[in-house]
């Protein structure tokens, strides 16, 4: 059934709004605290970064890290807006062919060395490398988005065509390093440089003991406003119940809750904060096992899922998501339902498998087996599935894990997976998922058809008729049915009540917040 609703992405970008505006429950009232300040902030992750390289890190944490380290020249925000970091002033050509970009006075690194043009330029030629691991956003076709230096504060960036994502795809997840540090480096394709390294973030990575902690001292050459804490502490713990203990005795400042801790956590003191990410939560396909290249396979098993069901009893209310339909969040500007949904018909499901001849299916789905949100999908999927003869082997293995056997394609060991992405605003950032052949093409999806819609919603720079793009685009996606997306989840930050400044610092996604040098001891 095909979902159709009028107004669709402004109403679906109202609630993100809404979303974003959630009160937490406890704020930030400077009375409620009155313990000793220590000059510690103490954050616990669920796991070691996957990459600590700043030219191809992806991963959630290898991404909070980076971001205390390093500097971006911009960033966008939530609601599409730039903030600027470095830069001073980002300048699009009116031609749409280049970008000016010009750095803010005295930049440093905190060796105390200069940050110039150079630096930034040495980055984004060595992250448009395509064997450096992260390169695509950086190309337009065929061809790569150069940078050269004007003077010491000034780079223009040259496009090879035009591009309405240029800007966005420049600004994203690309922190600048330093060229007199690893000038030297020849290959940055390693999930490493030196980790004690040099930067230009509001804090020093000063030591990392890997399955334990990482530990941060405040950058006293940061460009911004003095970090308000001198030392963090990143502890790695991956066990849910001793997370929730510690946050409860004070072991540790912040951690992120699930929803049916809230209750509890707030009856210890803690100060709750959820907030949206634009995140998609999934259930993904290997395209290229046997089982699952025919369309109608695929189509079968979404049609004998229970959306809702499974959204329920993993956020346990909707007020802690929105089901999304499309590979886009359902609160991006360019996200429509006006795609096939699969909403739950067991007899169509079998029709289709017998149709397909594929009565007797048997599947392996892996999921992150300490992530009790993907415990519970990955048990309800294995349940409704068994309704329309479909046989599922569970796989409960450790997150990276997944995707290192899932990018094996027909090889692999398993045939879907769980997961979750979060890409932006941009539209065109999702072709790293979706596009023929891309990096982070975990499903193994290759579609002309797709391919040649992300080429035109890129370079369309008409709103209206980029949304059109984009929307054929996620009806050919669904049609294929290459994800299940199941909901954009909002992530709950539990903090101590002696922690202030949390809205100054901004929950954001993937790196937790923008600023950690904003929060404040009460």
């Amino acid at each position: 059934m095909t979902r159709r609703s009028t107004a669709a992405a402004a109403l679906l970008l109202t609630g993100a709004f809404a979303l974003a505006a959630c009160a937490p429950a406890g704020g930030d009232d400077p009375e409620s605290g009155g313990s000793e300040a220590t000059g510690e902030f103490s954050y616990i992750i669920a796991g070691d970064p996957t990459s600590l390289n700043p030219i191809n890190v992806s991963d959630r944490w290898g991404l909070t890290v980076t971001n205390l380290v390093y500097s971006p020249l911009a960033r966008v925000e939530a609601d599409g807006s730039v903030r600027n970091e470095l830069a001073e002033s980002i300048e699009p050509a009116a031609d749409g062919l280049s970008v000016t970009v010009t750095l803010k006075e005295g930049l440093t690194w905190s060796d105390g060395e200069p940050l110039t043009a150079d630096d930034v330029v040495f980055t984004y030629t060595q992250k448009a490398i395509r064997e450096n691991g992260n390169a695509d956003l950086l190309w337009i076709g065929d061809a790569p988005i150069t940078a050269a230096a004007a003077d010491e504060r000034t780079v223009v960036f040259t496009l090879p065509s035009v591009s309405a994502a240029a800007l966005s795809n420049i600004a994203t997840e690309t922190y600048i390093i330093p060229e007199h540090v690893y000038g030297d480096v020849t290959d940055f394709s390693g999930a490493e440089l030196d980790p004690v390294a040099v930067g230009s973030g509001p804090y020093v990575l000063t030591e990392y003991e890997r399955g334990q902690y990482l530990t941060f001292e405040a950058n006293p050459e940061f460009y911004g406003e003095a970090p308000n804490i001198e030392d963090v502490t990143l502890r790695i713990v991956a066990n849910a119940d001793t997370v929730n203990t510690a946050l409860q005795t004070g072991e540790a400042d912040a951690s992120f809750a699930t929803p049916e801790q809230i209750d509890q956590l707030e009856a210890s003191g803690l100060d709750i904060y959820p907030y949206a990410e634009g995140r998609v939560a999934y259930l993904g396909l290997n395209l290229a096992t046997p089982e699952l290249t025919d369309q109608r396979v695929r189509q079968a098993i979404f049609s004998a899922l229970d959306r809702e069901e499974i959204n329920t009893a993993t956020w346990l209310s909707d007020e802690y998501y929105d089901s999304a339909y499309t590979f886009l969040p359902p609160g991006n500007p360019f996200a429509t339902d006006d795609v096939e949904t699969y909403d739950t018909d067991v007899d169509a499901a079998k029709a289709l498998l017998a149709e397909a001849g594929a009565e007797d299916l048997t599947l392996t789905i892996a999921y992150a087996a300490a992530d009790p949100a993907q415990t519970t999908q990955a048990t309800l999927i294995q349940q409704q599935l068994q309704d329309a003869g479909i046989t599922v082997e569970l796989a409960g293995v450790e997150p990276a894990a997944v995707y290192t056997e899932i990018e094996k394609g027909a090889e692999s060991a398993y045939h879907a997976f769980l997961g979750g992405y979060i890409m932006g605003q941009d539209p065109d950032a999702y072709s790293l998922l979706f596009r023929s052949g891309a990096s982070a093409n975990y499903f193994h999806y290759a579609s002309p058809t797709a391919d040649a819609l992300f080429d035109e919603g890129a370079a369309q720079l008409d709103p209206d008729a980029r949304a059109e793009v984009y929307a054929r685009l996620q009806a050919q996606i669904a049609e294929d049915a290459v994800i299940y997306p199941l909901a954009d989840n909002l992530k709950i930050l539990a903090v101590n009540s002696r922690i202030g400044g949390v809205e100054d610092a901004t929950p954001v996604p993937i790196y937790t917040l923008e600023n950690f040098g904003l929060l404040t001891e009460r």
